[in-house]
């Protein structure tokens, strides 16, 4: 996926979770924080972060922060995507690709109802032997990271517990195929694990949910300031 109009500036600040204070061309602006989650790891005074520059007269705030540039150690930065809408749309692009997992596609249905839940994509696909396969795929965003180990959730969050609990019965079911994707909006990180501190519970979801069936999976992304693309898979750790 692409951005356009990238401008660099500097965190200075984040009165609420929707707004940050950024310093661009020596002047402090009001930015959107495209990313509702805590990122204190990432957004720290005085850190590069790049924008979109938005030309809507209706809105409050002229560009969207998209990208922080983040210290690791020995010099080394990396660049890591923070907007949470981002993850789907390239898992979007990235299941269009894939025709080792899904053979011939027929149907990819994003933001799909199911009871009363509502997952990410829907996909419908024909296998090598021409049979129609179901898969229901939730998509999770992960910015936290440390000594190249990526982590989620930054929060507890009750909606994805949900979902993944969900996903474990409709795969012992059998019915669908199912799948959790967590897009890192990195690139370099040894392994993906839960957030066992965060949140017990979401990592117990997601023992369970493999040992019914359910696929778990971690990509890493290319990060450019005005790009993000799905890079390659790394192991997931549960236990």
């Amino acid at each position: 996926m692409k951005y356009s109009n990238i401008t660099k500036g500097v965190f200075i600040s984040r009165p609420n979770r929707f707004v940050a204070v950024v310093l661009i061309d020596g002047k402090k602006e009001i930015v959107h924080v495209k990313n509702t989650g805590r990122c204190k790891e990432l957004l720290v005074e005085g850190c590069p972060v790049f924008l979109e520059k938005i030309n809507d007269r209706k809105r409050k705030t002229s560009f969207d922060l998209v990208c922080v540039e983040k210290a690791v150690g020995d010099g080394i930065k990396i660049l890591i995507n923070m907007d949470s809408q981002a993850p789907n749309k390239v898992v979007g692009e990235w299941i269009m690709d894939q025709r080792r997992m899904f053979h011939k596609i027929l149907m990819v249905k994003p933001e799909w109802t199911f009871k009363d839940s509502r997952f990410d994509f829907y996909v419908e696909y024909e296998d090598e032997n021409h049979s129609l396969c179901k898969m229901v795929i939730e998509v999770k965003g992960v910015t936290l990271e440390q000594d190249g180990i990526v982590r989620f959730p930054d929060a507890p969050t009750l909606r994805g517990l949900k979902h993944v609990n969900e996903l474990s019965l409709m795969a012992l079911d059998g019915e669908y195929e199912c799948a959790v994707i967590f897009v890192v909006q990195m690139k370099n990180a040894f392994y993906f694990e839960p957030n066992w501190q965060t949140q017990e519970e979401f990592g117990n979801a997601l023992v369970k949910a493999k040992k019914s069936g359910v696929r778990i999976m971690a990509l890493t992304c290319h990060v450019a300031p005005d790009s993000l693309c799905i890079d390659s898979e790394i192991p997931v750790k549960l236990e």
